[in-house]
């Protein structure tokens, strides 16, 4: 591939979607909406946080274009591809859809991925090594998984052959091309009268070699109403890490009160709360697990509804929004940074604490202390600091 060369996506969405458009009142599988979004809008997304992408061309019914510009240009507007793309027409079938989408490529683009929208699965990882292996000098790849199912070739309702499944392939898309390769096999099937199914058979009927890479089983295709269940199910728990930090000055304010454990004879703490430094840099990491923002936004300090308000409150109330935002915590790692006062008689007891505050076994919790060898402000006696870390299990459907 040229040092010049750009990768184009071209992303069908023209199809009639016979099959599953009257389990779904009309409505063509690639505008079905999931997660907020139409089918081929998740494809589109796909493609935009792969860097090797540089564009995507549409390819929508010739009697949508005008109304899906519109759609894609909202969509764009509130999620944006960062990445240039076009809409054209699709054609009768497939192929002319390709061909059409191929025909809007720029000067500039070598290598093209052709993509189903009807396959909303497809992962950047997937997408990744197809364009590695184009770069690589392949001319054709597509992804392909082992056939579980004994496969017959038939002739009416009679068997006439079993296929050696270990020499079979269930193909899937994107698939990817040189596009002078690809562009050259439709000039071809146009001329001699080609039907296919897909642009690897094109390909290969123009006598050159597709190359196939590993697919993805959850790289599934929309095609029947039960499909539509795949998507109303599709439901992933994927881990988790929140990070906090919190730093309260000594002076006179408030006793002290550590992980919702007074502390007595230690310094008392400047704060608008009750001056919790370790429930609060471990409220600020629960709120890391989900994208919460941080406990000055939701607590601020010029609030007096938050005047001494208990740091329990405070953890308790992230921990509701975390659970709402489907996040299950499982572990806890705590540590206290100063000078004074000594902590280790404390430590259990605040460990056990907090375990209790979150419904946790003293076991996913871990509470330390440490100092900073007399160093910076905590060393000077003049504050104290705390972090947290907390992993959890984000539930994503």
């Amino acid at each position: 591939m040229s040092a010049s060369g750009e990768v184009w996506a071209v992303l069908l969405a023209a199809g009639s979607g016979s099959r599953l458009a009257n389990a779904v009142g009309g409505v063509k599988k690639q505008f079905l909406g999931w997660k907020g979004f139409p089918l081929f809008w998740h494809s589109a997304l796909t493609f935009s946080k792969t860097p090797a992408i540089s564009g995507i061309i549409f390819v929508f019914p010739s009697d949508q274009v005008e109304e899906m510009s519109d759609v894609i240009a909202g969509l764009d507007g509130a999620d944006s591809l960062g990445l240039p793309f076009k809409v054209t027409a699709g054609g009768e079938r497939r192929q002319d859809s390709v061909f059409n989408g191929l025909s809007r490529l720029p000067a500039k683009c070598s290598h093209v991925l052709v993509h189903d929208s009807a396959r909303p699965f497809a992962s950047v990882p997937l997408v990744t090594e197809l364009i590695d292996l184009l770069q690589s000098g392949i001319e054709a790849v597509i992804p392909a998984i082992d056939v579980t199912d004994t496969i017959k070739e038939m002739d009416g309702d009679i068997v006439k052959k079993t296929l050696v499944r270990s020499r079979l392939k269930a193909v899937q898309t994107p698939q990817g091309f040189s596009l002078p390769v690809l562009y050259a096999a439709h000039k071809q099937a146009e001329a001699e009268g080609w039907d296919v199914t897909d642009d690897a058979s094109m390909v290969e009927m123009a006598g050159k070699d597709v190359h196939i890479c590993a697919g993805e089983e959850s790289n599934m295709k929309i095609t029947n109403p039960e499909d539509l269940k795949r998507i109303e199910d599709d439901v992933r728990t994927l881990p988790c890490v929140g990070w906090g930090y919190d730093v309260h000055k000594y002076g006179e304010g408030r006793p002290m009160v550590l992980g919702g454990v007074p502390i007595p004879g230690g310094p008392q703490v400047i704060a608008h709360s009750d001056g919790d430094v370790l429930l609060h840099a471990l409220a600020d990491a629960i709120l890391g697990l989900f994208g919460g923002g941080d406990i000055g936004h939701h607590f601020p300090d010029t609030s007096a509804a938050c005047e001494n308000m208990s740091s329990g409150i405070i953890l308790k109330e992230v921990m509701v929004k975390a659970e709402e935002a489907g996040v299950e915590i499982i572990h806890v790692d705590l540590t206290i940074i100063a000078q004074v006062p000594k902590l280790s008689p404390h430590r259990d007891l605040i460990r056990k604490n907090i375990a209790s505050l979150m419904g946790l076994n003293k076991d996913q919790v871990n509470v330390k202390a440490t100092t900073e060898e007399k160093l910076g402000f905590t060393g000077a006696k003049k504050g104290i600091k705390a972090v947290a870390a907390v992993t959890g299990l984000k539930t994503f459907s």
